[in-house]
């Protein structure tokens, strides 16, 4: 091995070192920076336990709202300063803080979640997720998202609706509800179409028909589409593209990702879709399948089109 090879190993050996100990300072300091936040936030919970009236209640709800908007903001600020990503973020110019939205993205890693809370923090409603009703019992976040009235996800398992024919349809009740009170707000929920991250290996499996993407699952957003369709303005179709060497979320704590865009279409709810049994009506199944099917194949054009665009020009510069 040459003298020159051997100083660009200890070189590379540096690197990944100092983006170690990056990743590890920024981990740190988004969980401290999560309980800090998760105080106040517990305490308005704990509040709003005791209050007699619903619309006591309702009010002290959006208070907690902009405590949840600076833990995100503190967020983006750390990883804004301690890293080298370049952002390159498309379509939020007209987005309205009282919109009621439907976000889709595609889902590469856990890193998507920090990605979607920078690109849209202050933008539109504070952003929620579907989660799973296990992820209650997690540390710190668990409490902090039920007292956000993040809609939580119970699923019974396939054997168990088996055993137990009269849980069918429970596990979505309570979500439906929580979803129901949101026809009466400013709001912005997120759904994963694919239902898990992407790899090459998952994409094989399905024999998926796409180079970028998984299947998309259209249960989802066909029971999104049923409980709070007509309350929706717009759908916000997201393309997220990760360039540099790592895509997982440790790869970009660490700052190994070199540039990440979020290209965001505002999309008209196709009305047609909304109201519907996707359990019970087949041609409602047929018609939304076809519809995400379709969405998707545009999607994944659009990641093969900015992956061209990208090698075409230079950078953009970090918004």
């Amino acid at each position: 091995m040459s003298a020159g090879t051997l100083r660009a190993t200890d070189a590379g050996g540096v690197i990944r070192v100092l983006q170690g100990i990056r990743g590890a300072f920024t981990l740190v300091a988004i969980v401290l920076n999560t309980i800090f936040w998760a105080i106040p936030i517990y305490v308005g919970v704990l509040v709003k336990l005791v209050l007699p009236v619903r619309s006591w209640r309702d009010a002290l709800q959006l208070l907690l709202v902009p405590f949840a908007e600076a833990w995100i903001g503190v967020n983006n600020f750390l990883l804004k300063m301690v890293g080298t990503t370049r952002w390159d973020i498309r379509g939020t110019d007209l987005l309205r803080r009282d919109g009621r939205y439907l976000v889709n993205a595609n889902h590469q890693t856990w890193a998507d979640v920090l990605v979607l809370q920078r690109a849209f923090n202050r933008r539109i409603p504070f952003l929620k997720f579907f989660i799973k009703q296990e992820l209650i019992w997690l540390p710190v976040l668990g409490l902090a998202w039920w007292g956000l009235e993040f809609p939580f996800m119970k699923r019974y398992s396939r054997e168990t609706l088996e055993k137990h024919p009269e849980l069918r349809g429970k596990d979505l009740e309570t979500t439906a509800k929580m979803c129901a009170r949101l026809r009466y707000q400013a709001f912005a929920i997120t759904n994963f179409l694919e239902g898990t991250r992407f790899t090459e290996a998952k994409r094989d499996r399905q024999g998926a028909p796409y180079r970028h993407l998984l299947r998309p699952k259209a249960g989802g957003i066909a029971f999104v589409f049923g409980a709070i369709g007509e309350s929706i303005d717009k759908m916000l179709d997201v393309t997220i593209i990760y360039e540099g060497p790592g895509h997982s979320l440790w790869a970009f704590l660490c700052g190994r990702v070199d540039r990440v865009v979020v290209d965001v279409r505002e999309r008209p709810v196709p009305r047609a879709l909304l109201s519907r049994d996707y359990n019970e009506d087949g041609q409602f199944r047929d018609e939304i399948q076809a519809w995400v099917r379709d969405l998707w194949m545009e999607k994944d054009a659009r990641i093969d089109a900015i992956a061209a665009e990208a090698r075409r020009v230079p950078l953009a510069e970090a918004s």
